[in-house]
């Protein structure tokens, strides 16, 4: 069968003459008009996403839906509502039954970008339509089909995640079929700066200005950068020329600035995966002893002006303190009298003394965060009759992470 890659590329706005970005469409062309599952696979800001558009349009399925889903922008609690839909009263604010893109997508096509931050649960789910055909909305028993051709893609390798088990091993054979790679932009050195003249022409009748052209220097330079965010970063840069640079003619000083790789300082943090519900707990195991703290200290202040005011005998302060206090080591006390003389404390002393501040660090203290959340874990087992799966609910972590503590602490 012979392909026009040519035509191809004019109608999906595809720019460039790479042999390897010519063989990605190829194939995407020739496995059109089958129902295997394609995995595509580049770098971010190649253009990925314009391959399920030339399978859709190539396939008999071309007149049904095509459905594009960015399975890392949708929140873990919400995506199996989000891909597989959900019956009214499934969970809180479900008021009525609920498609989901599956379901919505019969008949056509549904490509899942960043496939690989799915959800082990969602992978299981997605496992089954793509063997069966069948699924089941949120909250139901009822099987579901549907009819869908399944095109995703993931800038991250999968193999890795494979290894670390964040990625099914059968759902990466379902869905690579039919691989395809496009080649990121550095490996596309003959294409740059034709896709920079092009994107110059573009902003320059966007923005009604003259367009911008570089000197030899600078398509030097343009030609032999690493271009990290590739085709999408080519594409900010030309933008960003075009709008601040006064002289329309770009050299390779002025190039130079805006080719600058961010530094590690530069770029936005991530917070990490692993662990984060220990690290959740200890915050706010954190949080709960300040807050005790804060209560404790209120409570008294309240004593002492009990005391001020003649409402508190001082031979009752320390079985008063104990009441609301009740620590193993007994706490730092001055020594009262024994009798139940009243504590002279004039108006002025306390007109005079420094107010407290609750934001000062109490540096002298016994107590263990370690020893606190061996507590709570013990409280929470023996509340719930030694039932793992309901006591990390209610301490608001994983069954796994409770398991792993049961064991470290010894309980």
């Amino acid at each position: 069968m012979e392909i026009n890659t040519r035509a191809i590329k004019q109608r999906f706005g595809i720019i460039g003459f790479d042999p390897e970005l010519d063989r990605a469409i190829s194939i995407a062309v020739q496995v059109a008009p089958t129902d295997l599952s394609v995995l595509i696979t580049g770098e971010s800001g190649v253009g990925k996403e314009n391959f399920p558009k030339i399978i859709h349009e190539h396939s008999p399925r071309k007149h049904g839906p095509y459905i594009a889903v960015n399975c890392g922008a949708i929140p873990e609690g919400t995506i199996d509502s989000e891909l597989f839909g959900h019956v009214k009263g499934a969970f809180t604010g479900a008021t009525e039954d609920h498609k989901g893109y599956f379901e919505m997508a019969d008949g056509g096509t549904i490509f899942l970008d960043e496939v690989g931050d799915l959800p082990l649960a969602t992978q299981v789910r997605l496992l089954r339509v793509l063997e069966t055909g069948e699924f089941l909305r949120v909250g139901s028993a009822k099987v579901q089909k549907t009819n869908v051709r399944v095109v995703s893609a993931t800038n991250i390798n999968l193999a890795n995640h494979i290894a670390k088990a964040k990625f099914r091993e059968d759902l990466y054979y379902r869905l690579n079929t039919v691989p395809i790679t496009v080649p990121a932009l550095r490996e596309r050195k003959g294409d740059i700066f034709l896709l920079f003249t092009k994107f110059a022409s573009d902003f320059a009748e966007k923005y009604h200005f003259p367009q911008i052209t570089l000197t030899e220097g600078a398509k030097e330079a343009l030609t032999n950068y690493g271009w990290p965010g590739n085709v999408r970063q080519l594409k900010n840069v030309t933008e960003q020329m075009s709008l601040i640079e006064q002289k329309r003619l770009i050299d390779e000083v002025t190039i130079a600035k805006y080719l600058t790789s961010p530094t590690p300082s530069q770029l936005p943090a991530l917070l990490p995966s692993e662990n984060s519900h220990h690290e959740q707990f200890e915050r706010e195991l954190i949080f709960k002893f300040l807050s005790d703290m804060k209560r404790e200290v209120g409570e008294l202040r309240e004593l002492v002006h009990h005391v001020i005011a003649g409402d508190l005998k001082p031979s009752e302060l320390q079985q008063d303190y104990q009441h609301i206090h009740p620590v193993k080591t007994p706490p730092v006390m001055y020594d009262l009298p024994a009798d139940d003389t009243t504590i002279s404390i004039s108006k002025e002393d306390i007109d005079k003394s420094e107010p407290f501040q609750e934001s000062e660090i109490i540096e002298d203290t016994h107590y263990s965060l370690v020893d606190n959340e061996k507590e709570m874990i013990i409280k929470a087992l023996q509340k719930h009759n030694n039932k793992r799966s309901a006591a990390a609910q209610e301490l608001g972590i994983s069954e796994r992470t409770l398991y792993r503590k049961i064991k470290e602490m010894g309980i």
